[in-house]
This record gives C-alpha cells, structure tokens and sequence, in this order.
C-alpha cells in the first residue's frame, strides 16, 4: 500500500493536468460515479454526516491495525469529493491518517 504522501502527490499531478475547473469537476464525479456502492443497512442515522447540505454516509471499519471507508451521498460532487477523501485515507493505519496534513486538498484548490 502507498503512503499517504505518495497518493497525495499522485493526485495532485492528476489534477495538474487538467487545463480547467470543467476537467477537474469531471475527473471528480467520475470519482464518484467508481466509488464501490454501501449497503443500504449502512445508509442509517449512525453513519450519517451531520451539518452536511447533502446526504452522506460514511461507513468506518477497523481491521488488520488499518482503517477502511465506505461512504455514498446524494450529490454527485460530494460523492467525488467523498472519494478522493476514501482514496487517500482508506486502508490506511490510525496514527499515520491522523499524521496526515492533506495538504493536496489546497493544492488541487479544494
């Protein structure tokens, strides 16, 4: 698995890429339209993010001294923003994502 450095920067050079804020926003609901569907039974009130304008669900699990995320949202660009979140942070160990500054988040302009 990659640090999150590592896929922090590879991300930022996705982004660089990109001559616009169209290309950008694509490259972010595609992020989504991919991101792996949560069972409904994980689409309850204990799972849901509070104070967010739209649905999201954000599903932890703790396994192997690694953390991994499943979440889904009605909105398509929270949806992609959710995923570039889970791609970063996912399958990662507690200490290193608390580590963590996502400093690609103000690189990309997020």
């Amino acid at each position: 698995m990659n640090s999150i450095k590592e896929i922090e920067n590879s991300l930022t050079e996705d982004f660089n890429t990109f001559d616009n804020w169209t290309d950008k926003y694509e490259y972010i609901i595609d992020l989504g339209k991919n991101l792996p569907l949560i069972p409904s039974e994980f689409k309850i009130d204990e799972f849901k993010v509070k104070g967010c304008q739209s649905q999201v669900w954000l599903k932890p699990e703790y396994k192997d001294g690694k953390l991994f995320f499943y979440a889904d949202s009605d909105a398509i660009i929270t949806k992609g923003l959710i995923a570039l979140l889970i791609k970063v942070l996912s399958g990662q160990t507690p200490e290193n994502i608390l580590k963590s500054d996502l400093d690609f988040l103000n690189k990309i302009g997020m």
